[in-house]
């Protein structure tokens, strides 16, 4: 006997759209069949079916009120399997599952997998099954960049691992000069079709695995894959502006399957930098300045992403004092603006003294009305603080 749908989604029955679709999201990802041990799959694969089923119902206005005055027989009465799932949407649920690296980062493909493809073609007056086009994996890459490189932009060959149609059977996984065969179980269809009154249900053929054809003599290449491992060289342009949250989509090349490529993501990681922190379009650094300098007021050079520039110092500047250099920064990544450079004083006071060093910080003290002149050491303790 069927659970109720609601509690299968653990709604009350007044359950909003939006509340009723955050809970299937929020089963949709506990039970989804890639996060579970290899030996819990099945079990979480009916489970996935069975709380897919509960939103299809409840998500669309009409079976819901449909299941609402009469049940579940209600619904096997007016709906068959396929038309059950017909006008859910599922689309902005696994959208959502990406962020969690779950399904393909397009789309539901891990529904296809589980239920087959849903929707039916008409040909020649008849009902016909067609099976979804199965494009190749996308594949994730991390590439580290210098925040010089993500300052300028820089374009890079990088080797990437992933699967490619063999090219001695061209994907088929058949041994050239043989052709798979029409499967006899589904008769090319892909999927079987059980039926139990008012209630259909398809299911991926077990002879085939949906493919619609067998394979009787394999491709030695491949061993009857399809597909060959290889290390693709690619090039990729990294724009300027770059940052560790950025990520870029290379169209087509992911991995190949029989109806197109995936795409390729490429996770961005900026390198720490000796001289430089980086706060989004902003920069950062320290600059070591002596006392004589931050007092008199100078003229220095000071470093920069697009090398060194000269900074006026005024007299009597103090330790951590920030100067800004506008526009100095990062570019922004759509190029309208660029962040700024932000340098931060730090005054250096001398470790070690000669003695007419001594001597004249001595006057200067005595001028300024500095006592304890005799102790030397509480002096030179006493100047540390000052300019620290």
């Amino acid at each position: 006997m069927k659970k109720d749908y609601y509690e299968i989604l653990g709604v009350k029955k007044d359950a909003s759209i939006e509340e009723i679709k955050k809970a299937y999201r929020s089963l949709a990802l506990s039970h989804h069949p890639d996060r579970v041990p290899q030996e819990k799959k099945k079990e979480s694969e009916e489970k996935f079916k069975e709380i897919s089923e509960a939103y299809a119902v409840l998500s669309d206005p009409q079976k819901r009120s449909m299941y609402d005055q009469h049940g579940h027989q209600g619904i096997d009465q007016q709906y068959t399997y396929e038309d059950i799932f017909k006008g859910a949407d599922f689309s902005s649920i696994f959208e959502g599952l990406r962020e969690f690296g779950l399904g393909s980062r397009g789309g539901n493909s891990i529904f296809d997998q589980i239920f087959g493809d849903l929707s039916g073609e008409s040909s020649g007056g008849g009902s016909r099954r067609t099976r979804r086009a199965r494009r190749g994996r996308d594949i994730a890459y991390e590439v580290d960049l210098t925040l010089e490189e993500a300052y300028r932009g820089v374009t890079k060959t990088i080797k990437v691992p992933r699967n490619d149609l063999c090219d001695q059977c061209q994907g088929t996984g058949a041994k050239p000069g043989s052709k798979p065969k029409t499967c006899s179980a589904c008769r090319g269809q892909g999927q079987v079709v059980m039926s139990n009154g008012f209630f259909r249900m398809a299911q991926t053929c077990s002879q085939c695995g949906g493919e619609g054809k067998v394979i009787t003599e394999f491709c030695p290449h491949c061993q009857g894959r399809g597909t060959i491992r290889v290390t693709r060289n690619i090039e990729v342009k990294f724009p300027a502006g770059v940052d560790n949250t950025s990520q870029l989509r290379v169209r087509g090349e992911g991995e190949a399957g029989s109806q197109g490529r995936g795409d390729l993501y490429i996770d961005i990681h900026i390198t720490p930098h000796l001289t430089f922190q980086r706060e989004g379009d902003h920069i950062y650094m320290e600059l070591t300045l002596n006392f004589v300098k931050a007092a008199l007021g100078a003229e220095v050079s000071v470093p920069t992403l697009n090398g060194n520039v000269s900074m006026k110092i005024p007299a009597g500047t103090q330790s951590g004092k920030v100067f800004r250099l506008k526009g100095k920064g990062m570019p922004s990544l759509r190029g309208t603006s660029s962040g700024d450079e932000f340098i931060k004083v730090m005054l250096q006071v001398p470790e070690r003294l000669t003695n007419e060093q001594k001597s004249l910080l001595e006057q200067y003290a005595k001028i300024s009305g500095e006592e304890n002149l005799g102790d030397q050491d509480s002096f030179t303790d006493k100047l540390k603080k000052v300019f620290k």
